[in-house]
């Protein structure tokens, strides 16, 4: 009797013991008040893990873009140009971008406000760099197409071009016909990769990154050919003698426009607004002739077949 009597005091010892902890526990997981402002606050950690959760779900969901107002409150655009190909984007002797993507790129960054910062980009990346976040705008001859267009979304157009192949002198490719046989330089990711690769599956590709790596390749006769933008080529040619355009618009003739990112709608429907307002000054003729007619010249008809005002192509 005795031995179940100690027993009981012992259990009920320790059921004491297990209310007060349990009471304990209790209070150190409530909220607190501050007697100052007589608001209630939530502890650090759980103020903090919130806050965390918050940031976490405002990145997830803008973090492969930012809004036009995000972009006017960082002070900055950021956006993707080549910086070797000429006269469309590219590096001068000084250092410094020029070109009629780069022209248009400072007037994008003058109409939100902020400061432009120039990155730039290889043909294969472009769409990698609106998806990672590397850049705002896409203004690298662009050319639009239904493939591209499921990974990124276009502004309206600002020129229009089709394919051109530049090849030496001595052996002058005039139709895709005379490439057969032929190695062809184009550059990794470019429509004239897309051109051959399902048009001409039997001309041999040799592929590049960048376009200086491909002129250089073509130069040292390490292809027949290359082809690009006929608009490019038939600038290289007329400032590297010895090389000509046989093919001077190949495929059909598309267009060129700015990339953002895929939902990006705020700053979508800014640049929609920014061309059609730019076509009403003839904005694009301007930068023609100050970045493209010391190359093409002050040919009319010539300028008309590139330059697209108010996103209208004809």
């Amino acid at each position: 009797m005795k031995l179940i009597q100690k027993l009981s005091a012992v259990f009920a010892a320790a059921a004491m013991m297990l209310t007060l902890a349990g009471c304990g526990n209790s209070g150190t997981s409530s909220t607190t008040t501050n007697s100052d402002t007589s608001k209630t606050s939530t502890p650090a950690s759980t103020a903090d893990s919130a806050e965390s959760s918050a940031d976490e779900s405002t990145t997830s969901t803008n973090a492969n873009f930012r809004t036009v107002d995000q972009i006017k409150e960082s002070g900055e655009v950021k956006i993707g140009v080549f910086s070797d190909k000429n006269p469309f984007g590219y590096v001068d002797n000084d250092g410094n971008y020029k070109g009629y993507d780069v022209y248009f790129a400072e007037r994008i960054a003058k109409d939100l406000g902020v400061k432009l910062t120039l990155v730039p980009v290889e043909a294969a990346a472009r769409a990698e760099f609106l998806e990672t976040a590397k850049v705002d705008i896409i203004l690298a001859n662009f050319t639009v197409t239904p493939e591209r267009a499921e990974k990124v979304d276009f502004a309206p157009a600002y020129m229009k071009v089709a394919l051109g192949v530049v090849s030496p002198d001595s052996a002058v490719i005039k139709s895709v016909d005379d490439l057969k046989g032929k190695t062809l330089i184009v550059v990794k990711g470019t429509t004239a990769e897309t051109y051959f690769s399902e048009n001409a599956p039997d001309v041999k590709l040799q592929k590049y990154d960048e376009y200086n790596e491909a002129y250089s390749a073509l130069q040292d006769g390490r292809g027949d050919a290359f082809s690009t933008d006929n608009t490019e080529v038939l600038a290289w040619a007329k400032s590297n003698p010895g090389f000509t355009v046989g093919i001077d618009s190949l495929g059909s003739t598309d267009a060129i426009a700015p990339a953002v990112t895929k939902g990006n709608a705020t700053l979508l429907q800014w640049l929609t607004d920014e061309i059609t307002a730019l076509g009403e000054e003839q904005f694009f003729h301007k930068d023609y002739d100050e970045t493209l007619a010391a190359v093409y010249g002050d040919d009319e008809a010539y300028k008309e077949n590139l330059v697209v005002e108010g996103g209208k192509m004809d």
